[in-house]
């Protein structure tokens, strides 16, 4: 396997997922427009990026074990697909369910390959 296809296999799923979420903190920055004081604002704050907490504790541990990763990524869609079932358009369904499992997909094959693509990591001084 070449570098930079190891590379790309290895960081990828890292990338995509800190950049997930990033964007699902975008959808917390709404409370700051409710009129709340600043406890409220605090409070509701962090109740909406409970989200983007949960998906960076999977980034941890998929980090080390990219087959709990895969698992939880996995989870975190099928949960998402279960909770909203119906109550949101199909648009939806692809930005935030889709990611979930496209990064799933990505450490799992991680972990399928996980010789081959740590293999670089030993060869550099």
């Amino acid at each position: 396997m070449r570098e930079s296809t190891r590379r790309f296999l290895y960081w990828t799923p890292r990338i995509l997922t800190i950049l997930f979420a990033l964007f699902i903190s975008v959808f917390a920055l709404d409370v700051f427009g409710e009129g709340y004081g600043v406890w409220g604002t605090i409070v509701a704050l962090v109740m909406h990026l409970i989200p983007t907490f949960l998906i960076l504790i999977a980034l941890a541990v998929s980090w080390r074990w990219e087959w709990v990763g895969a698992a939880l990524f996995f989870a975190l869609a099928i949960f998402y697909l279960v909770i909203f079932r119906g109550e949101v358009d199909w648009i939806t369904f692809l930005l935030i369910p889709g990611p979930l499992f496209l990064v799933g997909v990505l450490f799992g094959v991680n972990w399928l390959l996980r010789d081959k693509l740590r293999a670089h990591t030993m060869d550099r001084p």
